[in-house]
């Protein structure tokens, strides 16, 4: 057995040129800027921003096959401000040796701190080596602003269902690298589910086939339902990080498919988050606030019905508190809809800010003492149910010298037309009273 075969298959198989490079079409294609560039060996520092087993490392590598640099690798996760100088030193050696450019790829790049990443900068600029750092997290909030700018990133894709197909064709056809001679048989009907668990991920599809050619043992060559339903199941982790980007990424789905009334988009994302391992206890809490910023008071049954369900989710827990939390999302997306309790309230929120400590009107003060009392505390304070319609018409209650403010603009929809009509006329009533 030669040397490659202790390798993992997922090693062996990584694209040799970019002919065998499969997915990002959307930069890996003749005509695109990356591809030229790459094809006619012009070097720049970038960012690999994308998914794992989507090929960040490997297009690294083949910038510098094709740049005929000399290609350094550091693991944000294993490395520090050691390893960082000693790769720059070894750098400057085959810059001074042998005239060659280098290409420093830093995996997990997001894993080092700022004064980690600052290390690079002064290297970046005067030439030394060219930077390419790869990570899963969003640069914008990962990366230092200085670093950025002197880097392009670039979006890597989750892999689709067909380049996912040619990548386990590839497993299968390659006799040297890949599992081997005669071609294993894997109907198309398991294929799919091998895809299905992979979710996007090449790699984690070439570890799943890896682990089946080694259940079938010598002489077996064809993999049954049996085979692929042990190798399976765990099922397919999907891809969910509770503190990255696609869990930002999917709960601003959810709430967004709510507030834009399409219940179905809604269920799915609940869903998919509950699939990735998302604690139900979190999506019940971003529910109350659905109902709250989007629903409002066009129909306060929402925030009672996202109560209920959160309360249902405590009581019963999975799988029975899941269905009352999608009851209650599919009654807010299709309530109507009204943010003037959130505008309202945000806008409050800023002045209260703004304006200090200005003093409660001395007629709305409570007097519980002798001393208030004397001092005019709740002085000529109207009752309002002691008012016609049980309202002081005319009455102010801001701090003095404000003035009156709206905040609060209902919405023609839902109850909040009926609480519009009524607003408007307390306000006449106002008017007339001054005149």
């Amino acid at each position: 057995m030669s040397l490659d075969k202790h390798k993992p298959l997922a090693e062996r198989l990584r694209p040799m040129n970019l002919d065998e490079f499969v997915g990002q079409t959307h930069l890996i294609a003749p005509g695109k800027p990356l591809y030229e560039a790459i094809k006619a060996g012009r070097l720049h520092s970038m960012i690999f921003w994308g998914p794992p087993g989507t090929g960040k490392t490997t297009l690294a590598r083949l910038i510098a096959n094709h740049a005929n640099a000399h290609f350094l690798s550091l693991s944000a996760v294993l490395s520090g401000v050691k390893e960082i100088r000693e790769a720059v030193a070894a750098a400057k050696k085959v810059l001074a040796e042998e005239n060659r450019r280098t290409i420093l790829f830093v995996d997990e790049v997001h894993r080092f701190n700022k004064s980690q990443q600052d290390a690079f900068l002064p290297h970046v600029e005067d030439g030394t080596f060219y930077f390419i750092g790869a990570t899963t997290e969003n640069p914008s909030f990962e990366l230092n602003n200085a670093l950025l700018s002197r880097a392009r990133v670039y979006v890597l894709n989750s892999l689709g269902e067909e380049d996912l197909l040619s990548v386990v064709e590839r497993a299968l056809q390659d006799g040297k690298r890949g599992l081997g001679h005669p071609p294993i048989d894997f109907p198309k009907a398991l294929r799919s589910s091998y895809v299905a668990a992979a979710d996007g991920d090449a790699r984690r599809l070439l570890n799943l086939l890896e682990i089946t050619a080694d259940l079938l043992g010598d002489g077996k060559r064809a993999i049954t339902e049996n085979i692929a339903s042990q190798v399976l199941a765990g099922g397919g982790v999907r891809r969910f990080d509770k503190q990255g980007e696609d869990f930002y990424n999917q709960i601003s789905a959810l709430h967004k498919s709510v507030r834009g009334s399409s219940p179905d988009a809604a269920l799915y994302w609940f869903c998919r988050m509950l699939d990735g391992g998302c604690d139900p206890l979190y999506l019940a809490r971003r529910i109350v606030r659905i109902a709250s910023e989007d629903i409002g008071n066009a129909d306060p049954r929402a925030l009672q019905l996202a109560l209920n369900a959160w309360d249902a989710q405590e009581r019963l827990g999975s799988p029975e508190g899941e269905l009352a939390m999608a009851q209650a999302l599919v009654y807010l997306a299709c309530a109507p809809k009204s943010n003037a309790v959130y505008v309202a309230y945000q806008a409050a929120r800023k002045e209260a800010a703004e304006t200090g400590s200005l003093g409660v009107p001395v007629h709305l003060r409570n007097a519980p003492t002798q001393l208030m009392k004397n001092l005019d505390y709740g002085k000529s304070y109207r009752y309002a149910h002691d008012e016609p319609d049980a309202y002081a018409a005319g009455e102010n209650y801001f701090p003095e010298n404000m003035g009156q403010r709206q905040y609060y603009r209902p919405v023609l929809r839902g109850l909040e037309l009926k609480i519009a009509e009524k607003l408007e006329r307390l306000r006449e009533l106002d008017k007339a009273s001054r005149q």
